[in-house]
């Protein structure tokens, strides 16, 4: 089950008339939700609201990351075993090719080869970590 999957149960739940949902899955993965009955506020109409004034908005300078992507569902080692070093940090400089990190895929262990040259800015996921086709791994720039 992916994060959509989640949403729109969730979403589905609130058209409902059920109060309260428990999942639980073979893999110790539990889902439990329960509807919110607290009353929600009146609406206030526009004209009884007073003016507030907004701070201007700063210019956000957005770089350009080129993103490693995992190419499969799978788990994330960021090390080839408990005790080594990582194979990629933030800050270290990576060419096309060399290994970034290790995603296992019903028991193999896929290694996830750099697509760019640049230095690693970010590693978007944790050691250990589940991820989705397509979800970013790191950023290069």
């Amino acid at each position: 089950m992916n994060y959509d999957d989640i949403k729109k149960l969730i979403d589905d739940m609130g058209n409902s008339k059920i109060d309260e949902l428990k999942i639980e899955f073979p893999d110790g993965i539990k889902i439990s939700m329960k509807k919110d009955k607290t009353p929600v506020a009146p609406i206030v109409p526009a004209e009884t609201v007073q003016h507030i004034s907004v701070p201007e908005k700063k210019e956000i300078v957005q770089e350009e990351y080129k993103i490693v992507k995992s190419p499969m569902v799978g788990t994330f080692y960021s090390k080839s075993s408990p005790n080594a070093k990582p194979y990629a940090e933030v800050g270290q400089k990576v060419k096309k090719g060399d290994i970034l990190c290790i995603v296992e895929a019903m028991k193999l262990m896929n290694e996830i080869e750099s697509e760019y040259d640049g230095e690693i800015v970010e590693i978007c996921v944790n050691d250990g970590e589940m991820v989705d086709y397509g979800k970013p791994l790191f950023k290069i720039r």
